[in-house]
């Protein structure tokens, strides 16, 4: 098993005192990574993807919950966003003060966020789990052997199943499908999965780019709010996450353009069903710019960074990729796959801010930063 960064901090807030919570995509690793640290434990499985548990949680009253967890240490929850109340079940069970760890997964934070938030307040350590890492595939395989799968990474991504796998493109094309958005359609109702679909095809074309909600509503025929909504539920179970301009002017800052990218490159080929070897491809720059984005909100993801991640653009059209705020200091990345190619930070970018650092990205030297 390749070792989860995120394993420390998981192992920390394991004291039976709070619920911890892991959310993350469906096949990063979520129930391999609990079962891994379980071990051999006294643990009682239950998996909200079945209808037997579903139908059991919402019958049952509370002295049979405590019958069906009295003789176990841990009870671990799996796709727990699929059982309903299940914040108010487990806030119970807490309060009890039984002396186990509740632990529990969910592939959305659709439900389970509106779930478990207000009961389970004060009661829960939150982690989120992504695709692998750059530093997690470094240390399992030697950064010889990542370093050299470079190009598969940006064309197939970093789901756990795909880097250890051959037939990559079948596995990317079955998760690209209805599967990876399962929580979407079951759970928000969804009246238009075609429509989620065209969506999905349009941002995976605009990777890298500002994004419009007004020419998105044009190009599938369905009003602003549509977009904005579905947008909102695609991040909400981990496909996309968008970065929003950097302005000192907040008013600014809510009302001008985002941009989106994906969690995985692998996701967003398999959606535009492109594998082309980079060679052959005109998105090498976007390819290489979401890998490292994605990277570095793995990284600082995991490092518990408390900061805001943006990228910035002025009105004559100077950029900066990627900042990272913390505390009022700025880092300032300019990504571009190509080492040779010139790069000079914006002076209106670097005279206003006054970044603490800036940093030029390429293939060559990506991994300092990661």
């Amino acid at each position: 098993m390749i070792q989860r960064t995120i394993s420390a901090a998981l192992l920390e807030d394991w004291d039976h005192k709070k619920v911890i919570v892991l959310l993350g995509p469906r096949q990063v690793g979520k129930t391999t990574l609990i079962h891994h640290l379980v071990n051999n434990k006294n643990a009682l499985w239950l998996n909200g993807d079945d209808s037997q548990t579903r139908i059991t949680f919402s019958d049952a009253n509370f002295s049979f919950l405590l019958q069906l967890v009295a003789e176990y240490e841990i009870i671990v929850i799996d796709e727990a966003q699929r059982i309903e109340n299940i914040g108010l079940v487990i806030k119970m069970l807490v309060d009890a003060k039984l002396n186990k760890q509740f632990i529990v997964t969910g592939s959305s934070s659709l439900d389970l966020a509106n779930q478990i938030n207000e009961p389970l307040t004060g009661r829960k350590w939150e982690h989120q789990l992504f695709p692998l890492s750059w530093e997690e595939v470094k240390n399992h395989y030697t950064f010889a052997n990542a370093i050299s799968r470079l190009e598969d990474f940006l064309i197939y991504g970093m789901y756990p199943e795909v880097v250890t796998e051959t037939k990559k493109r079948k596995i990317l094309l079955q998760l690209s499908g209805s599967y990876l958005y399962q929580d979407i359609l079951e759970l928000a109702n969804i009246k238009k999965p075609d429509l989620l679909m065209k969506l999905l095809h349009a941002l995976a074309l605009q990777l890298g780019s500002e994004v419009s909600y007004n020419e998105l509503s044009k190009i599938l025929g369905v009003d602003r709010m549509t977009v904005v909504n579905y947008i909102d539920l695609l991040e909400k179970v981990f496909v996309v996450y968008r970065l929003h301009p950097y302005s000192t002017n907040q008013r600014n800052e809510v009302t001008a353009k985002p941009k989106i990218y994906f969690y995985d490159n692998g996701i967003r080929n398999a959606i535009i069903g492109q594998f082309q070897p980079l060679k052959n491809r005109q998105d090498v720059g976007a390819l290489f710019e979401n890998f490292f984005i994605g990277e570095k909100m793995k990284k600082l993801n995991y490092q518990g960074f408390y900061g805001k991640t943006h990228y910035w653009r002025n009105t004559q059209q100077a950029e900066i990729d990627f900042i990272e705020v913390l505390e009022n200091e700025i880092t300032a990345y300019e990504i571009k796959y190509n080492p040779s190619k010139k790069v000079i930070f914006s002076k209106s970018f670097t005279s206003k801010y006054h970044p603490k650092d800036t940093f030029v990205i390429h293939k060559d030297n990506f991994w300092e930063h990661l």
